[in-house]
């Protein structure tokens, strides 16, 4: 937690209900598991292209001053992130408050909107941080963990990553990073381009990681292909994306909740029946389960000897 804000995932199911819990209708997250155009042209209209990353320790590489549209962060919504963790939400605003004619954003971030316009982008970022609304929406997406890692080493840095928007806007394709100090332009891109342009960006961006860094993730901001559907009479993609929304709503009342509860409460009753059972009943299921466990560690140590099994041996030990 940091300054009243969580960390929440980089997934389609959180971003959709997250907007929608904020009053905007009518858009959708799907993920991207290629980046390609023929992936990504199915999907039109996209809105925007959400892109997480590692944060490299070092910082990002410096840009040319030119490739920053400063004149772009006084017309656009563009908010400098003033707090850690609000950059994924703020990259979703980041997109749908510059889309108010495709986008119905629902009443709160239309005031939003209009009171944050008139600010310089620094004072953005801070109202979007003190909005209660957005944070308390935020924060019910994040996962609850009741436990502390203690096997991180004093003074072991975890990877910080970062999500930006890519989205075209007055015939241009801004990248929008609340770490950076204006929009950064690249180029100009209508929406029937975007997908190829936006694919290009993303492309050239990863090839300056290292070759074995994989951690990114891609999530394209689109229209609730329900509308579509329904205005068809295509039943089986309505069914479809229906049941994927139900999985959505499941998956996200997971992240709401811990079982340590839960799982204490059914372990107590077991053990109670076991009790219940009589004291030889209930050492000869202790017996077992370590009986269980010996043959688990004599069957590793045997594979250890023999040097085979490396990767099985691994996953045994967690």
């Amino acid at each position: 937690m940091s300054g009243g804000w969580n960390t929440i995932e980089s997934d389609a199911g959180v971003f959709t209900y997250l907007l929608e819990n904020l009053g905007v209708k009518g858009v959708q997250f799907e993920e991207l598991l290629t980046l390609s155009p023929d992936e990504l042209a199915p999907l039109q209209p996209i809105y925007g292209i959400i892109f997480l990353f590692r944060y490299p320790s070092e910082g990002l590489p410096a840009r040319p001053q030119e490739s920053y549209d400063r004149d772009a962060a006084e017309r656009l919504f563009f908010a400098q992130q003033t707090i850690q963790n609000a950059c994924g939400t703020q990259a979703l605003l980041s997109v749908v408050l510059n889309k108010p004619e495709d986008v119905d954003i629902g009443e709160k971030l239309s005031e939003f909107r209009e009171f944050t316009m008139v600010l310089p982008p620094e004072f953005r970022g801070e109202a979007l941080s003190n909005s209660d609304l957005i944070r308390e929406v935020h924060n019910s997406f994040a996962k609850s963990s009741p436990f502390i890692d203690e096997t991180q080493k004093t003074g072991e840095a975890e990877d910080a990553f970062h999500f930006i928007a890519y989205t075209p806007i007055d015939g241009k394709l801004y990248e929008l990073d609340g770490l950076q100090p204006a929009p950064i332009s690249h180029g100009a891109c209508t929406t029937e381009e975007f997908p190829n342009k936006v694919t290009q960006v993303l492309q050239d961006r990863m090839l300056t990681y290292a070759s074995s860094e994989i951690r990114f993730n891609v999530l394209a901001m689109v229209r609730d292909p329900r509308i579509a559907a329904r205005e068809i009479g295509d039943a089986e993609t309505l069914e479809r994306e229906n049941e994927k929304r139900r999985n959505w709503r499941f998956e996200n009342a997971l992240r709401r909740h811990n079982f340590v509860g839960f799982a204490g409460e059914v372990l107590k009753g077991v053990v109670a029946q076991k009790v219940e059972s009589g004291d030889a009943a209930y050492e000869a299921w202790i017996k077992e389960g370590l009986e269980r466990r010996k043959r688990d560690e004599d069957a590793v140590r045997l594979r250890r000897k023999m040097g085979g099994g490396g990767d099985d041996d691994e996953e045994m030990m967690g």
